[in-house]
């Protein structure tokens, strides 16, 4: 045998890291599913697990297209989520940023779930779908939600199987708010006495904050004995039914703590991409918030004039009409907390601007290094990143960075 037949001879390899969509791979390339770092990949294509494997949290794992992450110890999916963005960032050819230890989420915190649910004969379904499938795995637990999330699930198949024709399938969308659950149903219609007396008890039995139907021509309150709420920097918000929320309240102390670091002691700051206020309501001085949601704007403007906070609420399309350069040289510090798609359009102005500081919170790495090529090329520094894992055992990976320009 020669040394080259030798030396191309297959061997059994160490997983050395995560790709983005989960898989573990070796320093060779190659991949396998539910392989963790330190694991050993046989030739044949099994795991010897190492000592990241763990066992996963609930039943469901990996079948739930919840989770793709179970698998991993808490050191490993922090791994992760550094790895995640510094693979963003080189993308764009920026490197050396001090990269935080990332905070992650407990188990059992998630306030905000979207779910499916089909019936199947006398059977429902409801869960999230399988991974890379449009079918429903029924829960029977779910170690991610909040308690009182999972425990309305069984509930929920009673309802539902008054509501929904055979082979039918609906959206559940839950949130814990100030005043418990805010239950929205889509896809379905309640027709007659016997569905609206349905949805009433069930409601009063369960002690909804309020219960919503969506039967094609937006979301309809059935049930809310009092206005819903939701506490954002001190200050109760009314909540719009499938209104954007961050999926834990650890998360969001997170999220917040960093931003208001990153922005200092600003006196007057622009808090972009508002939403219902999550981070203007918690910033010292006077604050534009600008947002392009209505419901939410709405709900900002009047949450805030209720406190006697020094937020000026304005409903403005960043996408199409971002804040100008001009329009932004007044502040002390801007904070940006974009959709997926990034902020290209106003980090361009932002870019302008010459801004002292920024403030950026992003739930996409990828579009997040984009933008932040923009401002660093216009003299901008990263200063520091803090990663946030609020999607506990998943892919998905958030952020808030600082940055400054002298």
């Amino acid at each position: 045998m020669t040394d080259k037949s030798m030396h191309d001879e297959p061997t059994d390899e160490l997983i050395v890291r995560l790709a983005a969509r989960g898989d573990g791979v070796t320093a060779s390339g190659r991949y396998s599913p539910m392989a963790a770092p330190g694991d050993i990949l046989a030739v044949d294509g099994t795991l010897t697990p190492g000592p990241h494997h763990i066992p996963p949290a609930c039943r469901h794992f990996p079948a739930c297209g919840g989770c793709q992450l179970q698998h991993v110890d808490d050191a490993a999916f922090a791994d992760f989520s550094v790895e995640r963005i510094e693979s963003a960032l080189a993308m764009h050819k920026i490197a050396g940023i001090a990269i935080r230890t990332p905070h992650l989420s407990p188990p059992g915190t998630r306030r905000r779930v979207s779910l499916r649910a089909e019936r199947r004969g006398r059977q429902v379904l409801i869960g999230f779908n399988e991974g890379k499938s449009a079918r429903v795995v029924d829960l029977k637990q779910c170690p991610v939600m909040a308690p009182a999330l999972e425990a309305m699930i069984a509930p929920l198949r009673g309802l539902l199987g008054k509501l929904l024709a055979d082979r039918r399938g609906a959206g559940v969308q839950m949130t814990l708010a100030d005043q418990g659950i805010d239950l929205l149903i889509s896809d379905v219609s309640a027709e007659g006495l016997d569905a609206v007396m349905a949805l009433s008890d069930f409601a009063q039995a369960h002690r909804l904050a309020r219960l919503s139907l969506d039967e094609g021509f937006g979301p309809t309150a059935r049930w809310e004995p009092e206005p819903v709420t939701i506490r954002l920097g001190g200050v109760a918000v009314p909540l719009p039914e499938g209104a954007f929320l961050q999926a834990t309240a650890d998360g969001e102390a997170a999220l917040v703590a960093a931003m208001l670091e990153a922005v200092g002691p600003a006196e007057h700051t622009a808090d972009l991409f508002a939403g219902l206020g999550t981070f203007a309501l918690a910033l010292p001085g006077a604050v534009l918030a600008a947002e392009g949601a209505r419901d939410a704007i709405l709900a900002l403007a009047g949450a805030a004039n209720r406190a006697g906070r020094h937020v000026k609420a304005e409903h403005r399309d960043l996408f199409r009409r971002p804040l100008t350069a001009k329009e932004l040289a007044g502040f002390d510090a801007v904070v940006l907390d974009p959709p997926r798609a990034g902020a290209k359009e106003q980090v361009i102005e932002l870019a302008a601007s010459g801004v002292p500081r920024i403030a950026y919170v992003s739930c996409n790495p990828t579009t997040f290094a984009r933008d932040a090529r923009e401002l660093v090329q216009a003299g901008y520094a990263l200063d520091w990143i803090q990663p946030v894992g609020q999607f506990r055992w998943s892919t998905h990976v958030e952020l808030a960075a600082a940055f400054s320009k002298a």
